[in-house]
């Protein structure tokens, strides 16, 4: 029992002993643990105190920095600050020496200007008396003086203007009439018709003078059934083998021809035959008509006429002019329009068709009154051809003004196509009188010394006055020629009017 209790006690104050011990240890071990972070504090403490005054030494190092920086901007901007005052004062003085010399020319140009006013004035009173000495002495008022100057300078102007224009139509002129040449030169080379001039004839050969009895006919009843069905006259005279036939309408005188040619060939001439064979010719000529027109038409290239304007054209085969067959004259205008179009850039169709019906007023002109131009521009405009193709064919022979290039070219073309040697023929005795008629149209004027005609009448020269006529009213002297020329005479072509102002000074040394 004791021993238990021993056991019990030795374990109890084993028990007391091991919690005694371990709670001083546990003290020993808080009081180190303790101690230790102290010392951890203090060294840390003591970090802090260091990095601190490291970062105070380094803000105060960067202060330093900041604050020189600070200085040496404000160091530098009060060093600009004084170069721009400087520079103000420079410029504050150089104004200040720039306004003192313009104040100095200011003073110097009012001095002027007051000398300048000074001598205005003399010169106005110098002038007052020099004007007062001048009518005194010329015996002329002042307005009488400046008419007579404004005389002769409107007389010097009209010399120099008179010149001018003079150089100026020269040079137009060559230039023109060089372009001008050179088309139309191409165009007849292009173009080279026969010269041969188409007659209508009018005369019918007969094999033997006993065929004029039979003609006649038994109391004249043939020749007056031919007459009657064909509306013409039949001359049988003294012409050996031949009759003529005279009608003022060349479709009619065809038709006579015609049917007389076949009532001589078949050689039964009595009424009934003739009224039989003028019917066959008409219906020959008619179809001869068309046919013409029709094939002027395809030559000249110019489609879709109307079936009227094709049977005019036909019908112009049977007309002249001055010899010329109307017909190839429309023709060959027509080709030379087209080809001077073509090289001027105008119209070519247009040209060529205005070219073909210029003259389509022949082929009516015998039955209506009227120039053949009015008359075939009144034929187109029924049938609705365009403004353009009826004013080429008024407009030909200046009877209208022109409207388009392509009026001016059918014009040249026609002047061409009448006008070139061979194409036409004139009596002399009506050559004479047109050349005599032309120099008296010359001499009509005022101021005109001579007038020759020249160039078988293309050409009329004038030489006139030249105390009376000056420079410039040479140049509307010619003018007003041109156009009496025009107004007062028929022709054709063209006539240049030439205006010769000579002066000659003669003197003798002795």
């Amino acid at each position: 029992m004791n021993e238990f209790t021993l056991i019990i006690a030795g374990s109890v104050i084993a028990l007391l002993a091991g919690l005694i011990i371990g709670y001083l240890l546990n003290q020993y071990l808080s009081r180190s643990r303790v101690e230790s972070a102290e010392a951890e504090a203090e060294r840390l403490l003591a970090e802090a105190q260091t990095q601190s005054k490291e970062l105070v030494l380094a803000a105060k190092d960067q202060a330093l920095k900041i604050r020189d920086q600070a200085e040496a901007e404000a160091k530098k901007k009060r060093l600009d600050f004084q170069k721009e005052e400087e520079r103000l004062q420079r410029q504050r003085e150089a104004t200040d020496h720039k306004l003192e010399r313009i104040e100095k020319r200011e003073y110097q140009l009012n001095k002027r200007q007051s000398k300048l006013d000074r001598l205005q004035n003399e010169l106005e009173k110098l002038h007052q008396k020099s004007v007062q000495e001048l009518e005194r002495v010329s015996n002329l008022t002042r307005e009488e003086a400046k008419e007579l100057l404004l005389e002769a300078i409107k007389e010097e102007a009209r010399q120099d203007m008179a010149r001018v224009i003079r150089e100026v139509e020269a040079q137009v002129k060559e230039e023109a009439e060089s372009r001008a040449r050179e088309i139309i030169t191409l165009a007849i080379q292009r173009f080279a018709s026969d010269q041969v001039a188409e007659r209508t004839v009018s005369m019918v050969p007969l094999p033997g003078d006993e065929m004029k009895g039979r003609i006649i006919g038994r109391g004249g009843r043939n020749i007056r059934t031919i007459e009657k069905a064909t509306g013409v006259d039949v001359v049988v005279d003294d012409t050996p083998e031949a009759v003529i036939l005279s009608s003022f309408d060349p479709i009619r005188r065809e038709v006579a021809r015609v049917a007389l040619n076949k009532l001589i060939l078949d050689g039964r001439i009595h009424p009934g035959r003739i009224e039989q064979m003028v019917e066959k010719s008409q219906e020959e000529v008619e179809a001869i008509i068309r046919e013409e027109g029709e094939q002027a038409a395809y030559e000249a290239d110019v489609p879709g006429l109307p079936p009227e304007l094709i049977e005019l054209l036909g019908q112009l085969k049977f007309r002249t002019s001055y010899g010329q067959n109307v017909l190839a004259h429309s023709l060959e205008t027509a080709h030379l329009a087209g080809m001077m179009a073509a090289e001027l850039g105008a119209d070519v169709a247009l040209a060529k068709k205005a070219g073909l019906l210029h003259d389509i007023g022949k082929a009516v002109d015998h039955r209506v009154n009227g120039p053949h131009a009015a008359i075939g521009a009144d034929i187109a405009r029924r049938l609705g051809m365009s403004e353009k193709i009826i004013n080429c064919i008024a407009a030909h022979h200046g009877e209208e003004e022109y409207q388009c290039l392509e009026a001016v070219l059918v014009e040249a073309a026609d002047a061409i196509s009448g006008a070139r040697p061979g194409a036409r023929r004139e009596s002399l005795e009506s050559y004479l009188k047109r050349v005599k008629a032309l120099e008296e149209v010359a001499d009509s004027f005022e101021g005109v010394d001579q007038a020759y005609a020249i160039q078988a009448g293309r050409e009329i020269r004038i030489m006139v006055k030249p105390e009376e006529i000056d420079d410039l009213a040479a140049i509307n002297l010619s003018k007003n020629i041109a156009k009496k020329v025009e107004e007062s005479l028929e022709y054709p072509g063209q006539i240049k009017v030439t205006v010769i102002r000579e002066t000659r000074a003669v003197e003798y040394a002795t």
